[in-house]
């Protein structure tokens, strides 16, 4: 498969390889320098400590390496990265599609840590940078739906979630998997407004977070995922729309009772708990048989399960999907 081909940068403004394979010693060793140590006393924030490194070098090391790329989404062309970056909802920045990108540098992700409980053998709070050094990464491009009817075609980097709840051992109790974003009104302006009750909440069937094509995303484009699309880790579930796919995760929990999540707790009547992706059940206020691309004219067919029908159909089998919607 083709990876993102970024855009031609001339040759002038190029960094020498020289350079940037010992960018990680120069950058250790300036921490150590007085004068640098000087101007961070003075400029508060301007330099990040060590530790609070390390789950970027992690992930930095890994992002070099020639990673197993897949295209789970036909011939269909990527999305302009630019679009995907600067056209989001990320509420906890604000209900404007441009909020994410203008705010996204408030969203503190350094350090990192994700709690793992309730129904697993081995819970407790994990370093990212732990949970990263245990994972082979991988590119894999998926549609994305998004509930309002536009859509988008992303290269994520990430790993199964499956692989991360198995190295905790779910027990025979947890039917569901509860996940939580971060809480921090201070810097997320977004959560300075009761426009749901936060923290952001999302949940899946355990059948469903262990299935394959559930993903836990570091990466897009080649490179970290930005602020503004969910960084540092965050989930994605191609099959159901965007809402689904919760970002910036902090809390994953294994429960046995199905729990309420943040849009059903909202407006229950628009938004239900599987939300697969079915051009056959409307939103209450518009249809949801054809979507908008990004970066594209007109619009185009829906796809049931926005086109993995074939690898997701069997988990719903025997159910009413406009009642279970």
């Amino acid at each position: 498969m083709t990876r993102y081909r970024y855009p031609v940068i001339p040759e002038s403004e190029v960094t020498p390889r020289e350079l940037f394979e010992q960018r990680r010693r120069f950058l250790k060793g300036s921490l150590r320098r007085g004068a640098a140590l000087g101007m961070a006393a003075a400029m508060p924030g301007l330099l990040v400590s060590p530790s609070a490194r390390a789950w970027q070098e992690t992930l930095a090391s890994q992002l070099e390496a020639e990673l197993p790329s897949r295209s789970l989404a036909g011939e269909e062309a990527l999305t302009d990265r630019k679009d995907v970056t600067t056209y989001n909802n990320f509420y906890e920045f604000g209900t404007r599609k441009s909020d994410p990108e203008v705010y996204a540098h408030r969203l503190i992700t350094d350090p990192w840590s994700v709690s793992i409980e309730g129904e697993v053998a081995k819970p407790g709070s994990f370093a990212l940078e732990d949970i990263l050094a245990g994972q082979e990464l991988e590119e894999r491009v998926y549609r994305l739906r998004c509930v309002e009817a536009w859509s988008m075609v992303i290269p994520w980097i990430g790993f199964p979630l499956a692989e991360l709840l198995k190295r905790h051992g779910p027990t025979s109790r947890a039917k569901y998997v509860v996940f939580e974003s971060i809480l921090d009104p201070d810097n997320l302006r977004g959560q300075r407004r009761s426009i749901i009750d936060w923290p952001y909440r999302e949940a899946l069937r355990i059948d469903e977070a262990m299935h394959p094509l559930t993903l836990m995303a570091v990466g897009m484009y080649g490179e970290k995922t930005p602020n503004q699309n969910g960084a540092p880790i965050r989930l994605v579930v191609p099959w159901k729309y965007g809402f689904k796919s919760i970002k910036s995760v902090v809390s994953i929990r294994l429960v046995e009772e199905r729990p309420t999540t943040s849009w059903i707790e909202q407006n229950p009547e628009e938004y239900g708990f599987y939300a697969n992706v079915n051009p056959e059940v409307d939103h209450p206020r518009w249809s949801q048989g054809r979507e908008r691309r990004i970066g594209e004219s007109g619009r185009r067919e829906t796809l049931m399960f926005n086109g993995y029908a074939e690898e997701v159909a069997e988990l719903y089998a025997g159910m009413d999907l406009t009642r279970h919607f």
